[in-house]
């Protein structure tokens, strides 16, 4: 079982996302891992890093390993699409009109959360929301794993 996380750049937000998911999926014992892919990874194409400092400083203060996430920002494709049991893209008014252009079809089949990037909102705020949504996430997974053995 998968589930994939979804930002524009697979950079920072959804990259945060997979490393928490993961890491504490594992933790709990959980059959369902975390992937994460961008829309529009071309905005994070001449950056110098391939992960957000935001993100790597807030997995090492979580001791959170980075090998819980992908090494570099991933387009997103059809088959990512397909093969995933939930995506969530992690703000609604930036990736519903993505989805909408990139993979017509898609955009109603999406779970959209409201965490804003870093133009609307700092990392400081905004992480902490992003790991309030993950918690529920995963006591919903671990929830389903346990009624379907």
């Amino acid at each position: 079982m998968r589930i994939l996380f979804l930002c524009s750049g697979n950079y920072y937000r959804s990259r945060f996302s997979e490393a928490f998911f993961n890491f504490h999926a594992e933790r709990r014992g959980l059959k369902t891992r975390a992937f994460s892919r961008g829309l529009a990874i071309h905005l994070v194409a001449d950056f110098p890093d391939l992960l957000s400092p935001h993100t790597v400083e807030a997995l090492a203060s979580r001791r959170i390993d980075r090998a819980h996430t992908g090494p570099r920002p991933v387009q997103v494709s059809n088959s990512d699409l397909a093969t995933s049991l939930r995506i969530v893209a992690v703000k609604e008014v930036e990736h519903r009109p993505m989805l909408a252009e990139l993979h017509p079809g898609w955009e109603d089949r999406v779970e959209y959360w409201h965490i804003h990037d870093i133009d609307f909102a700092k990392p400081q705020d905004a992480i902490p929301e992003l790991e309030i949504k993950l918690g529920l996430l995963l006591e919903q997974v671990e929830a389903e794993e346990k009624k379907n053995g």
